[in-house]
């Protein structure tokens, strides 16, 4: 901005310059309570769900490996993202962390750090997420799947989106509302609204699958020809068509895998359908793909850090908590309680035991709901980028809900005279007339 009377520059207007600065504002929405409950909620139930899955197809070798980080309890597998101590010098050194004996100690290997890749490359909002929620997808389409896994696969994808469906819609609905217009979503609106939007959430990711299964069936009943020598020469002789299909189904894929979070945006931004979100999606990844990778590369950078401070900080929490308690209670009856598995306590000192790390491992799952609601959120703020870049949209359009009532701001509704003239509409006047006749 510059002063009209001496021409200097007093201020800066970053965002119009740069409005990828925008991505930084989701860290601050990130990690409030209701984006981070929503968050590990929505966590807590996939991983649960998948677990049952695990447990329901067990009984097939194939699948046993697939579900081996399901053994453990859902709920520990999500808190052990979070470590028991903060970065840096412990206080005091000599105190043990629950997990050296603790009967309660989650799995060293659970769903999300399994491979590929080390645990703090997983255990990150973007890619993190990102990954371990579309690898039952991907896996769908590795070729040494059998039918058994198949099946579970297909129960896991669409018991993420059913769980997704719902919060990721809430977490996104407030975070345009709040992004966009600066207003707050109450929690009946936002509840309301994500179940209102339900189904469109639904079945916005499901389009493109359902397009590769059209195109798989008729390829795969006219590939029984292959089985005899004849049929192997017929099908050379038009395999240019298989290949045809195949590019198309590489298109839907591609941006399917790259875009699928902007459908959730776009139906919390736009209040429209699956087919706008789809629609919207495939624009943005296929017009502006690098525009798209940049905004996410910093939404990673910001969340890598961000994450680093809610896993510390919580962390940092549970270990005070415990090095406070060992100046009255001693290191050893700390650790005990901790534990939660030592004779000398007696039945209720480790039931209180066990509440113990109960509120131990609440905090560590609150603070794990980070890595989905900054998700979320960071995807939410790049589909405002993307669409200003494709659409030519200003950032601040949301659509929002219209007041029901004819009185909103306490305003009387307005009638027109026998004129055509619009006057207040009075209604004692109009009581006092039916009472009359």
């Amino acid at each position: 901005m510059l002063d009209q009377n001496d021409g200097t520059l007093r201020s800066v207007a970053w965002l119009e310059l740069f409005p990828w600065l925008g991505i930084f504002r989701c860290f601050r929405l990130a990690i409030g309570f209701r984006m981070l409950l929503l968050g590990a909620a929505g966590m807590l139930l996939t991983v649960s769900g998948w677990a049952l899955l695990g447990f329901l197809f067990s009984g097939s070798p194939e699948v046993a490996q697939q579900v081996e980080p399901y053994d453990g309890c859902p709920w520990l597998a999500l808190t052990s993202l979070v470590p028991e101590r903060p970065l840096g010098p412990s206080l005091p050194p000599h105190l043990p962390e629950a997990g050296e004996s603790s009967e309660l100690v989650a799995p060293s290997q659970s769903y999300l750090l399994r491979e590929p890749g080390p645990v703090w490359w997983l255990a990150e909002p973007i890619y993190g997420t990102w990954e371990q929620l579309g690898r039952p997808a991907r896996d769908l389409f590795d070729a040494r799947v059998s039918w058994t896994r198949l099946v579970f696969l297909l129960l896991a994808v669409l018991w993420a989106i059913a769980v997704w469906a719902w919060f990721g819609g809430a977490i996104t609905r407030v975070a345009a509302v709040r992004l966009a217009a600066e207003e707050r979503v109450s929690w009946g609106d936002m509840v309301r609204y994500a179940g209102a939007k339900w189904p469109a959430y639904f079945v916005a990711p499901l389009f493109p699958l359902v397009g590769v299964l059209l195109l798989t069936v008729p390829m795969g009943i006219v590939a029984i020809l292959l089985r005899v020598g004849i049929g192997v020469f017929l099908l050379g002789l038009v395999w240019w068509l298989f290949l045809i299909a195949g590019l198309v189904m590489a298109l839907l894929l591609l941006a399917l895998l790259a875009g699928w979070p902007l459908m959730w945006a776009t139906i919390s931004a736009e209040g429209t359908d699956s087919f706008d979100a789809l629609s919207r999606t495939y624009a943005y990844v296929y017009q502006r793909p690098l525009h798209y990778l940049f905004y996410i590369g910093v939404a990673f950078l910001l969340g890598v850090l961000g994450w680093l401070l809610v896993a510390n900080f919580a962390a940092g929490a549970v270990h005070l908590t415990y090095w406070a308690a060992h100046w009255g209670a001693g290191t050893e009856r700390v650790f005990s309680a901790i534990a939660a598995n030592q004779g000398d306590l007696g039945v209720v000192g480790e039931a209180g035991g066990v509440l113990i790390r109960f509120w131990v491992e609440g905090l560590k799952l609150l603070a794990a709901g980070f890595l989905a609601s900054y998700f979320w959120i960071a995807f939410t703020a790049i589909y405002f980028l993307m669409r200003r870049q494709v659409d030519a949209t200003e950032m601040d359009e949301v659509y929002l809900e219209e007041e029901q009532d004819d009185d909103a701001h306490g305003l009387p509704p307005l009638k027109t005279d026998e004129a055509g003239v619009p006057t207040v509409d009075d209604m004692e006047d109009r009581e006092a007339h039916r009472e009359d006749v």
